[in-house]
């Protein structure tokens, strides 16, 4: 191939293509005509030998060729613009939106914080907190650049991530004051009462149901909730129980924390985002913002 003959921008508009799956949406964000932006898909889809964005069912929708190209793209660009290293704007000159994606815990003890301190700092950050689909689905929006920033679990190390542990947490038995199993509290009286699970899954099981069928015991799961912010007013008006992060427990100081009858793993809580944008100065800036508000 004749790399003289490639227009850099024309790859710029692709990326924007494939991010809004849109004609039209990629030309507002581009700030060019929608005619200008289909002309571009004619000459990409030339260009790379493939239809890249075809038709649906009221929408478009990225061809596996597409899919497969956009986090080479994100990374070719990212490295095109560290190359040339643009003069560094100050904080509060930056417009930039980031996506962050995370699960209700931790967006109930860092949303707003680091909504105040953008306020404070670099007003013009926006953020969109993007609803949480598990941290399989995050990392692989990180790799794609669909998500800029993620909190989650994220077991393994990984050459294209990077990966900071936060906090290690560690679960607490919730219920209200004065509930008839907190006397003598132990196993029995633990699974005694139903319990409230969360799932952002709606599944009716957890690990711990695994660990109590190995000792021979079972739990009532009498309400599944999709947020950990639902649970401390549903044990408030109710019997039931609850397995907490402590930190969630720590912010309903009005409950009952019990140490687990049994021992239950804790988990580590990461922040990551692509090797790619490890200069991206809004990026760190919030990375930053969020790692002060979680340890």
């Amino acid at each position: 191939m004749n790399l003289r003959a490639l227009d850099l921008n024309l790859l710029v508009i692709l990326d924007a293509l494939l991010d809004e799956a849109h004609v039209s949406r990629a030309a507002d964000r581009l700030g060019l005509s929608q005619p200008a932006a289909s002309a571009a898909l004619q000459r990409c889809r030339h260009l790379f030998r493939d239809e890249l964005l075809g038709r649906g069912r009221g929408t478009m929708r990225l061809t596996a060729k597409a899919q497969a190209l956009r986090a080479p793209l994100k990374s070719l660009l990212a490295g095109v613009t560290d190359l040339v290293d643009p003069p560094e704007l100050p904080l509060d000159q930056i417009r930039q939106c980031l996506r962050i994606s995370m699960a209700d815990y931790p967006a109930l003890f860092v949303t707003g914080p680091l909504q105040r301190a953008l306020t404070e700092t670099a007003r013009g950050i926006d953020l969109v907190i993007q609803p949480w689909h598990g941290a399989g689905a995050a990392k692989a929006a990180l790799m794609d650049g669909s998500t800029d920033i993620a909190i989650s679990v994220f077991p393994d190390d990984d050459a294209d991530i990077q990966r900071d542990e936060l906090l290690t947490e560690h679960y607490v038995i919730a219920l209200r004051p004065n509930h008839p199993a907190t006397p003598g509290f132990d196993l029995d009286r633990w699974l005694a009462w139903p319990h409230i699970l969360v799932s952002g899954r709606g599944e009716a099981h957890s690990s711990l149901d695994a660990e109590l069928a190995r000792l021979g015991r079972s739990r009532r799961v009498g309400l599944v909730v999709p947020s950990f912010g639902m649970v401390p007013d549903l044990l408030r008006g109710s019997d039931m129980i609850a397995m907490l992060p402590s930190r969630v427990m720590a912010a309903a100081s009005d409950l009952v924390a019990l140490p687990t009858p049994i021992p239950v793993a804790g988990f580590p809580l990461h922040l990551a985002w692509h090797r790619r944008r490890s200069k991206d100065r809004a990026l760190q800036h919030v990375a930053v913002i969020l790692t002060e508000a979680l340890t």
